[in-house]
């Protein structure tokens, strides 16, 4: 398994509009749980990422969850809104991606807020920063103005709307993704055709020990089992998981609330 998605808790800091909010009771996972879920992860993926729904910065024992994760060998990654970003204290982690589309505020308060990621980006200097924004997101043209000024660089938002992923420097990049509907149960769209991802290269763990088949089941619909009762080989080796990976292969989604998700096709 590629990676694994741990979501350490469920509570945001944020009510963006492009989220799909939390429905579940607001949780925080202990320290003790964190260390069985690396346990049993042991010997299937090497990079966790920290988050499904979320703020995995607000989490008070955020720092310690990293370093536990490295110092059990797994690459810790995170997804962050950003605004938190000073907790970090720790430099044990593989990849930070910044969504700067989440930001709420004027101008001058996106420039202190932007100034301070990219000095904790800078401090972070052999973790990978991805700085995320959607297509047509504001303030945009002034982030690369801010970038090319402090990295000496020349990127364009013609470029960038080509390549979609541009290096700043060594670690730093700036990405553009397209904004995606969240699959839901109530979702109009729905086609039986498909493939996906899921259960072939990641799954989720959600803060209560239910595992998903992906990062976008932030509501436990697909409910394939408990990480703290179950084994990981007795999950990926059941018969519903079985189903839907087989017919990913045959391009068919198996499970209604992959019949509602688009994600790999967004752009329609």
């Amino acid at each position: 398994m590629k990676k694994v998605y741990v979501e350490i808790t469920n509570a945001c800091n944020l009510n963006c509009n492009f989220c799909i909010h939390n429905s579940r009771k607001q949780e925080f996972m202990t320290l003790d749980n964190f260390k069985i879920i690396l346990k049993k992860l042991d010997g299937y993926t090497k990079y966790l990422y920290l988050h499904v729904l979320g703020e995995p910065l607000l989490h008070p024992l955020i720092n310690e969850f990293i370093d536990e994760a490295y110092n059990n060998s797994f690459n810790v990654n995170i997804t962050s809104n950003g605004y938190l970003i000073d907790r970090i204290k720790t430099k044990n982690i593989r990849q930070l991606n910044v969504s700067l589309h989440s930001f709420l505020g004027d101008e001058s308060a996106f420039v202190k807020y932007l100034d301070k990621i990219l000095n904790k980006a800078d401090l972070l200097d052999k973790t990978y920063i991805s700085l995320r924004f959607w297509v047509k997101s504001d303030f945009l043209d002034l982030t690369l103005y801010i970038i090319n000024n402090r990295y000496h660089t020349n990127i364009t938002l013609k470029k960038l709307e080509k390549q979609h992923s541009i290096r700043v420097n060594n670690h730093i990049f700036i990405n553009l993704f397209h904004e995606f509907i969240w699959p839901d149960l109530n979702n109009t769209k729905s086609s039986s055709k498909g493939t996906c991802y899921a259960l072939r290269d990641h799954f989720g763990i959600l803060v209560d020990g239910t595992v998903v088949p992906c990062c976008l089941d932030s509501k436990g619909i697909i409910n394939l089992g408990n990480i703290y009762k179950d084994e990981v080989c007795d999950i990926l080796n059941s018969k519903r998981v079985c189903k839907m990976k087989d017919g990913f292969l045959q391009n068919m989604k198996e499970e209604e609330l992959c019949q509602k998700c688009f994600f790999l096709n967004n752009e329609e």
